[in-house]
């Protein structure tokens, strides 16, 4: 099918774009391909884009040995994503390659006995998986010869946009709702850029950033997750590669992923697809949970009411980097969950909250309410024999609980407080025998 060049504001292409092995923009409902550009939307049925590659060929072994001589960070897999090849020479903010942690405490917890891992991705730069989406995003940025880096976050890609822009050279505008955590605020706020609060959702904060790209007041503007989205989703697939090949080349047997708009979901789905195709792992089945907060949970209704299509919904959990109540990806998320015979589910708050201490209790790693509803979700599918407790499990932790502080400083206090006395100290039952 021919390559179409569709004209305008937003989505116009430079013909001397070089985004590596990045070879057109592909719509996923009618297959309609499009050159190379800040484009979202398909023009003939209006369905998402993207990114489509000529991948490398020739033996897999000379790939894995090319990938594993690479820098300890995403670039590592620029063969495989829509960047320059010189990519690791240039100014960025270099996430990825962070720890794959065997849980083992937490599986005894679980009764998991098949190997339990928690992907932990609060060891990005700015403490989230929205590193690795940013830093592909930005390499689109500089190929479309844009000036400004914006976006709409419910306020880890806030925090995000402004580290790499400030890192990049380029000026940053972020939006985010008005009622976000302070400390997402603060982090957001901190590297210079502007910041602006809306008075809503994240919904509202991103059908304003919708109505901005087509004002002549966002020319020059990147939209990470706008007209830069099919660029940005792309940096998803980076977990899926890490995971694989920190398992020693291998899928894992099961997968939980949190959703908020469901890209992350679908492109790790992609990045293990790409990995088969490759010939990089071997070729076997392997099934995605998705999760979600109950007070936020369209996807999780629409599973489990068997409809392909997803009712948004009014968001109210404490989970609120989740809390997109329409998610793009959600139609996707419904359709690999099914594919693969895995589910999508939702925990309440108070299990978060619990989900949160206990892997903060048995592994050493405080993450954030995200990573409370997956880990939640985990424990809820195995008790209820959903997830196979023998198989190879990896949960996703995608940010840093210091980022949520609120969401457990209620239920995590000093044990006790005392005067500075042995007795005192021994009057507490506290110790040691």
């Amino acid at each position: 099918m021919a390559v179409q060049t569709v004209a305008g504001n937003t989505t116009s292409s430079a013909p001397d774009v070089d985004l590596g092995p990045a070879a057109a923009l592909s719509c996923r409902e009618c297959g309609e391909r499009f050159a190379l550009g800040p484009l979202f939307a398909c023009a003939s049925c209006f369905g998402p884009l993207e990114v489509a590659y000529d991948l490398p060929t020739g033996s897999p072994e000379e790939l894995r040995k090319r990938i594993e001589a690479g820098p300890d960070n995403i670039w590592r897999y620029a063969p495989l994503l829509p960047v320059p090849a010189d990519v690791a020479e240039k100014p960025n903010i270099n996430p990825g390659f962070t720890k794959l942690v065997k849980a083992d405490n937490l599986a005894r917890e679980l009764g998991v006995t098949g190997g339990l891992y928690v992907k932990d991705d609060s060891g990005n730069p700015t403490h989230s998986f929205k590193d690795r989406v940013v830093a592909i995003a930005v390499e689109a940025a500089r190929a479309f010869g844009f000036t400004t880096l914006s976006c709409s976050s419910t306020g880890n890609l806030a925090g995000a946009v402004g580290a790499a822009a400030a890192r990049a050279g380029l000026r940053s505008c972020v939006f985010i709702p008005h009622d976000l955590e302070q400390g997402k605020v603060v982090m957001a706020a901190v590297y210079g850029g502007e910041l602006v609060a809306i008075e809503g959702s994240y919904d509202d904060v991103n059908r304003f950033c919708s109505e901005l790209i087509g004002d002549p007041l966002g020319e020059g503007w990147g939209f990470v997750n706008v007209n830069l989205r099919p660029y940005y989703g792309e940096g998803s697939k980076t977990l899926a590669y890490e995971i694989c090949e920190q398992l020693g080349w291998r899928l894992p047997d099961q997968i939980v992923i949190p959703i908020a708009s469901g890209s992350q979901l679908t492109k790790i789905d992609k990045g293990f697809q790409e990995l088969i195709k490759l010939g990089l792992v071997e070729d076997k089945p392997y099934k995605i949970f998705g999760a979600q907060a109950e007070g936020c949970s369209p996807v999780s209704a629409a599973f489990k009411a068997g409809h392909d299509v997803v009712r948004p919904q009014k968001p109210n959990t404490i989970a609120k980097s989740l809390a997109i109540g329409n998610p793009a990806d959600g139609p996707y998320v419904l359709d690999i969950a099914r594919r693969t015979g895995g589910a999508v589910e939702d925990v309440t708050d108070e299990q978060v909250v619990d989900a949160i201490k206990l892997l903060a209790r048995t592994e050493g790693i405080f993450g954030e309410t995200a990573g409370g509803v997956t880990l939640g979700v985990t424990k809820k599918l195995v008790e209820a024999g959903v997830i196979d407790p023998a198989l190879t499990t990896v949960v996703l932790n995608t940010g840093d609980g210091l980022k949520t502080l609120d969401a457990v400083s209620g239920t995590s206090q000093a044990t006790a407080t005392i005067k500075p006395s042995l007795d005192a100290f021994r009057a507490t039952g506290l110790v040691a025998n």
